[in-house]
């Protein structure tokens, strides 16, 4: 690409003196910078490095910058990212490729039910990463849970069907059995909350041809439950009444209680969180300062079922045997 379409592309200006005309490849990393190559960054040490590794222009926003080798070309433009993003844009009018927007919940069903993930490239959240992922993946489709990021790619970035609803037939707070394409799945560990989303992940690979094994259904990061004891040993859920429940959400609260408030008014519910979270609609959460203090609370708390938000069922003791939920 010549240094003049770079200009254009970009909306950055030449501020220095260069000999070359032209450049071969772009990249995000020094490590990655072969002779002739465009290289992206602030950081005056990592530029270095790719000047050294024969980079032929350097794009950059820090004007405080040094300009270390006046026969690269170094060019000054007003954001990086965005920069970085309207070079791919560019790279990808060659490109029949499709971006999608998944929320976290989405994403993880995703990854857990799809069978065969050829051809599909789920982008990290980290722009950077991204952009090199873009650059050099063969994948017709992008996922990713950055909306900000997505939107800065594609401004009408694709989003699953919202409206998506599964037939539920019985349920319990962990497991579900639904309907799905005319065939029941029966006591799945599934929160009945998350049924939905599920959906949406199927009209999604059905929509795109995608080979996907609903036995495969599970909890996700999201919403794990584990019986415990007194003690917080794991339990068989029949001879346990207590359940502590890891979040990583919120919102994955919120709907839990609003179940038990429907469907198990005798339940007893805690929240734990770190200190001064707010949680909608409860006033004295139970903050914690460290795991410790957390293991205290469950210990002595009275409940049923505790959401312990931002940590996960590491914090309970190892035992020699572990039960499944419903053994």
């Amino acid at each position: 690409m010549k240094i003049e379409d770079l200009l254009n592309l970009t909306g950055g200006e030449v501020v220095s003196e260069p000999t070359i005309t032209a450049i071969n490849s772009v990249t995000v990393y020094p490590s990655k910078v072969e002779q002739g190559d465009l290289f992206i960054s602030n950081d005056a040490e990592e530029i270095s490095k790719a000047i050294q590794n024969g980079a032929y222009a350097i794009i950059f926003s820090d004007t405080v910058l040094d300009i270390t080798d006046a026969e690269v070309a170094w060019i000054q433009v007003k954001d990086i990212e965005k920069a970085a993003f309207k070079l791919i844009r560019y790279v990808l009018i060659s490109r029949e490729s499709s971006f999608y927007l998944f929320t976290e919940h989405e994403l993880s069903f995703m990854k857990m039910i799809v069978t065969q993930k050829s051809n599909i490239e789920v982008l990290p959240n980290d722009w950077r990463k991204m952009f090199e992922k873009i650059l050099n993946s063969d994948a017709k489709m992008f996922i990713c849970t950055d909306e900000k990021l997505m939107k800065t790619i594609k401004p009408d970035v694709s989003i699953l069907n919202k409206e998506a609803s599964c037939e539920i037939i019985t349920d319990t707070l962990f497991k579900t059995t639904f309907k799905i394409n005319a065939y029941i799945y029966q006591e799945k560990d599934i929160a009945p909350f998350h049924v939905d989303i599920l959906q949406r992940v199927v009209e999604f690979c059905d929509l795109h041809h995608l080979p996907y094994e609903l036995d495969r259904v599970k909890y996700t990061k999201h919403f794990v439950p584990v019986f415990i004891d007194g003690f917080l040993n794991i339990m068989v859920p029949s001879k346990s009444d207590k359940v502590a429940i890891f979040v990583d959400n919120l919102q994955d609260v919120y709907k839990a209680r609003e179940y038990v408030r429907y469907n198990g008014a005798w339940v007893k519910t805690i929240v734990l969180t770190p200190p001064k979270t707010k949680v909608d609609g409860v006033d004295r959460p139970n903050w914690y300062v460290d795991i410790d203090e957390a293991r205290d609370i469950l210990k002595n708390a009275y409940f049923n079922y505790a959401f312990v938000y931002a940590l996960d069922r590491t914090m309970l003791p190892k035992i020699k045997e572990e039960y499944s939920l419903f053994d």
